[in-house]
């Protein structure tokens, strides 16, 4: 890679830019490749560094592929997830299984109480039969590895509470750009504004790329939240809970996730939103009663 031009490697991998700027590295032309480059450079200002020309090479070619993996282990290619009924809160065996495919909207139903809460916990941990309700979730119709459950690099599952709540203390577009950056996303610019752009047709009230986010209001936090983990968020499940009092467009907000293939679950009291899903899973007692097509 120390063979590209320093104009073809920041057009293919813009993150390569941090490298420069980390090491305090002006670059005039780009017309160089990066080889060449690190062996113009002054020595004495490679001695106040601690390092020789080979070390600085060497600094560039780790930095590199470090980038490049944290880019490969955020890929996933999941096909499907697959929920193995476990028991209620009585015990009694749920006899249920559900395997959904990405691009499918699941609507989990119920009373207060009835476990649909537990049910998105279950997922998102990717439960092993080791949950208060002994439920065995598949990815891909296997069982995933020990290390996708507890790494912050391989983790599957988004959630969008019922509260959002923002502190930081930025305006709107430097919070995407924040997030598309540390992606390290090509053509990174357009993402933000996509985002920008799909938050405000889910919003009811729009709102300026300058706004700071600490005066969104509910609804627009939750719509630049849906938008954000539609567009840029790489985890491919999206849990969602009571997004009926999120102020927002649902409907429009749900086919934004599925146009991306996204696999996505909601837990919602309204009958109406739970009859836009592919199927609805009814939960009783902390348990699954049932499973209906949404054309039954």
């Amino acid at each position: 890679m120390e063979n590209l031009t320093i104009k073809e490697l920041l057009l293919n991998y813009p993150y390569a830019y941090d490298f420069f700027d980390i090491n305090g590295l002006s670059v005039e032309n780009k017309n160089q490749t990066v080889a060449e480059y690190i062996y113009n450079l002054p020595f004495l200002f490679l001695e106040d560094m601690g390092l020789d020309y080979e070390g600085l090479l060497e600094q560039f070619r780790a930095f590199m592929k470090n980038m490049q993996g944290l880019n490969s282990e955020t890929d996933f290619r999941i096909e499907s997830l697959t929920i193995i009924g476990g028991t209620d809160k009585s015990g009694k065996p749920e006899h249920a299984e559900l395997r959904i495919k990405k691009g499918e909207v699941v609507c989990i139903v119920g009373p207060t109480g009835s476990g649909k809460s537990r049910l998105l916990a279950d997922i998102e941990w990717m439960a092993q039969k080791d949950t208060p309700t002994s439920r065995q979730i598949l990815i891909n119709d296997s069982v995933p590895p020990e290390n996708w459950r507890f790494s912050i690099e391989h983790n599957l599952v988004a959630q969008l509470s019922q509260n959002m709540n923002f502190v930081m203390d930025v305006c709107v577009e430097e919070f995407i750009k924040l997030h598309a950056y540390s992606r390290t996303l090509k053509d990174a610019p357009s993402k933000v504004e996509n985002v920008l752009k799909h938050a405000n047709d889910l919003a009811g009230e729009p709102f300026e790329p300058d706004t700071p986010l600490t005066s969104l209001s509910g609804g627009q936090s939750r719509a630049l939240m849906v938008a954000d983990t539609a567009m840029l968020s790489s985890s491919p499940i999206i849990l969602i809970d009571e997004i009926e009092n999120a102020g927002i467009d649902r409907v429009k907000a749900l086919r934004l996730l599925v146009d991306q293939n996204k696999i996505v679950l909601i837990a919602t009291h309204d009958p109406l939103l739970a009859l836009t899903g592919d199927r609805r899973v009814i939960l009783k007692n902390g348990g699954i009663s049932r499973i209906i097509e949404t054309d039954e």
